[in-house]
């Protein structure tokens, strides 16, 4: 016999169970050989087919209907009283990686999902609004550009032809790799597209762990801005060519690394990071004819984001003339902030006080799929700590206990939100 939510029933959820799917996730991607360095599951590769078939058993387990679009967006479905997907409630997040990552980065948020249909499942409970399970494709960006490509189809921000023609840094198309693991899917996004969408995630950042608060709040994302930067120089003997006459690529580089921490430190909130950099012909006693860097830059403030992007281009273009070179600019992702719901966020606030937790309302500095999500519907993110900041590292650690307690945060919103027409 099933129980309606509105009756007020609360069930425990099974953190044993959430914390053995993180473990099971968390090993795959693993080279035995080199197990300190972490996982690397990037996009539409072997490890990420792995990891996906584990997910679709898993929701298979609980009964749940497995819809996969076209951009291999993996959605597990636990239909309601009102079976509409434009009024359901999604949880979701991602389960690619970066480069020797972390056990929690995206994994965490879909299996925080799974736990709260398997609390439902368990307990006989039947939600008025049906709860959907989302595993975005292509959250890191790694391989395939740009970032949060999955949602962003999803959102109807980039057209499938466009996104499956994407190249990845290994040369193969993002479409080719989807048929090749089996993930090109024919689910119609705009169907599945929800009312509401939660996603639970680790920090990522030093601020709850440093400030000892249980639970993040977060009511807006940061903008992001991704670009590559080619200087065309001439190469030349290291040893002959005076310093007055050469047309160095690499040194052109090195003053735009320069100016980016510069304008950074001088901005009052933007980040600028330069994660990449290649020079050509790349030997030793040879003046780079060819630099090629990325720039990530963050900033919760549009205009702000906007002037940093301008100074920037503006100092690219006084460093052509004064350092006889040729700079091209590649965008690779842009993103405006976002602000989250009002209401989810109070009510995220709620439930976690009720619980006797600690709450900081604050900004995502990391992007996330909720960034796309928001586009088209209510959205909410929960943040627990990261233990001393860290991620995107195969150090990333979160206390089981405060894994399993912001599973139960997001588990007693669910629940609110699923006993509501």
């Amino acid at each position: 016999m099933t129980v309606d939510i509105a009756d007020g029933v609360r069930p425990e959820l099974d953190g044993t169970a959430l914390l053995e799917q993180i473990e099971v996730l968390a090993g795959i991607g693993v080279d035995h050989s080199r197990p300190e360095a972490g996982r690397t599951r990037l996009a539409l590769s072997d490890q990420d087919r792995l990891a996906r078939d584990r997910l679709v058993s898993w929701m298979k387990e609980l009964e749940l209907e497995v819809r996969v679009d076209p951009m291999g967006n993996i959605f597990g479905i636990l239909a309601g009283e009102d079976a509409s997907c434009s009024n359901a409630l999604m949880i979701g997040s991602h389960i690619d990686t970066v480069i020797e990552a972390g056990p929690l980065d995206g994994a965490y948020g879909v299996l925080s999902g799974l736990a709260v249909a398997r609390t439902i499942r368990l307990a006989g409970l039947r939600p008025r609004r049906t709860l959907m399970v989302g595993a975005f494709t292509n959250e890191e960006g790694v391989r395939f550009h740009p970032d949060m490509m999955g949602s962003l189809f999803f959102a109807g921000g980039i057209g499938l032809e466009e996104a499956r023609a994407a190249r990845g840094t290994d040369g193969a198309a993002l479409g080719d790799e989807l048929r090749r693991i089996g993930y090109a899917g024919d689910a119609d996004p705009a169907a599945l597209r929800p009312a509401e969408y939660l996603e639970l995630h680790v920090e990522q950042g030093p601020v709850l762990d440093s400030e000892g608060i249980d639970i993040g709040v977060v009511e807006d994302l940061q903008g992001i801005s991704w670009k590559r930067i080619v200087i065309e120089g001439t190469a030349n003997h290291a040893g002959t060519t005076p310093i007055s006459m050469r047309h160095d690529a690499g040194f052109a580089a090195a003053r735009g690394i320069v100016f980016l921490r510069e304008l950074a430190r001088d901005s009052g909130g933007t980040r600028t990071t330069v994660g990449t950099v290649f020079f050509s012909p790349g030997a030793i006693n040879v003046i780079p004819s060819r630099a090629e860097f990325t720039v990530d830059m963050r900033d919760p403030d549009e205009d702000r984001l906007s002037r940093g992007e301008k100074g920037f281009m503006d100092f690219l273009d006084r460093l052509e003339g004064e350092e006889g070179v040729n700079v091209s600019v590649e965008t690779l992702a842009r993103f405006q902030p976002v602000r989250f719901d009002r209401g989810l966020a109070d009510a995220i606030e709620a439930v976690a006080k009720g619980r006797g937790l600690s709450t900081l309302r604050m900004t995502s500095g990391a992007g996330h799929d909720a960034q796309m999500l928001a586009r088209v519907c209510r959205t909410a993110m929960i943040f627990v700590p990261s233990r001393e900041g860290v991620s995107h590292n195969p150090a990333e650690f979160t206390p089981s206990e405060q894994l399993v307690q912001g599973a139960k945060v997001l588990l007693d919103v669910a629940l609110q939100r699923l006993g509501r027409s």
